[in-house]
């Protein structure tokens, strides 16, 4: 199989991935998305480096390349076109998508009928502050997060709206939503990583705040991971489409769990720590398996 490794950085998990794919009999190509050039001169207009007599038959997203609007929907457009062309993507295009827009991954979870703290998206600023006045005060807060963002980077806890930036800071977007604290006061939740729609590891993920991500000084802790939060965590992946992902789930304080985030390109660093099951491996496996199963890479007029 013609296999590509699409990664730009993070090198611990790039070197985890390319060893269990060479450990699976694949030899993969690493390359950037950034560097895939598009050339209408004859033949396939796709150029993918390290592939110059075709497309590859599977391509491993680990990373997109930052870069501008501009540049990210380019990446994005490659990564529908190699689909289209018969490559098989994990994540495919259309589950990054759904996922980096916490909005559309809001309603996509709301609309499969599964449990997640109360959520509001605006773009106005007037209404971001009647949601906020309506169901928020003091201690009893909303989050705004960004609505492309990751590894707990800009999130604020508002309580009163005049907490709430001005529109440009928010990128005219104000995603809130409910805040779920822990009776005992722990700043606590838990990740369980699915793969191939089965949860295969999760931690918990504890803070000395209340935001935990182990990127920003949260510690993985060893889980032993109830069905229930496996179930969640299973159905959260299929409504969004995403072939492995990181779930992020709190506890309800009523015995069961609700949806807080779904992650299309998860870290697993930490959670490697705290599980005995083989994390890369297991991604590696699940997708050559499903690179089998699909059909070579064909020339498609776009």
């Amino acid at each position: 199989m013609r296999i590509g490794l699409a990664a730009d950085n993070g090198n611990w998990h790039k070197g985890r991935l390319l060893a269990a794919l060479r450990t699976l009999g694949a030899e993969p190509v690493l390359f950037s998305l950034a560097d895939v050039a598009i050339v209408t001169d004859g033949g396939e207009p796709l150029r993918v480096p390290g592939f110059p007599d075709g497309l590859p038959d599977g391509v491993l997203l680990r990373t997109v390349a930052g870069g501008t609007f501009e540049a990210t929907t380019m990446r994005l457009g490659v990564l529908h076109a190699l689909v289209a062309a018969g490559t098989t993507v994990w994540n495919a295009p259309v589950a990054i998508e759904r996922s980096v827009d916490k909005a559309m991954t809001s309603l996509l979870i709301a609309r499969a009928g599964l449990p997640t703290p109360d959520t509001f998206v605006v773009s106005r600023r007037e209404a971001a502050a009647a949601i906020v006045a309506r169901e928020a005060a003091p201690g009893r807060p909303l989050v705004l997060k960004p609505l492309f963002g990751s590894q707990g980077e800009g999130l604020q806890l508002v309580e009163r709206p005049e907490d709430l930036p001005d529109e440009a800071a928010v990128s005219r977007v104000y995603y809130l939503q409910r805040y779920v604290p822990r009776s005992d006061g722990l700043w606590r939740d838990f990740r369980v990583f699915v793969c191939e729609g089965r949860a295969i590891a999760g931690m918990i993920r504890e803070g000395d705040g209340w935001i935990t991500n182990v990127h920003r000084g949260g510690r993985p802790l060893p889980w032993a991971m109830p069905r229930q939060a496996a179930d969640l965590a299973e159905r959260t992946a299929q409504a969004v489409g995403v072939d492995y992902t990181g779930v992020d789930l709190v506890e309800d304080g009523e015995g069961g769990y609700q949806v807080l985030e779904v992650n299309s390109m998860p870290a697993w660093s930490g959670l490697q720590k705290v599980t005995e099951v083989d994390i890369a491996l297991s991604v590696a496996r699940g997708f050559l398996a499903a690179v089998r199963a699909g059909h070579a890479p064909r020339l498609v007029v776009m």
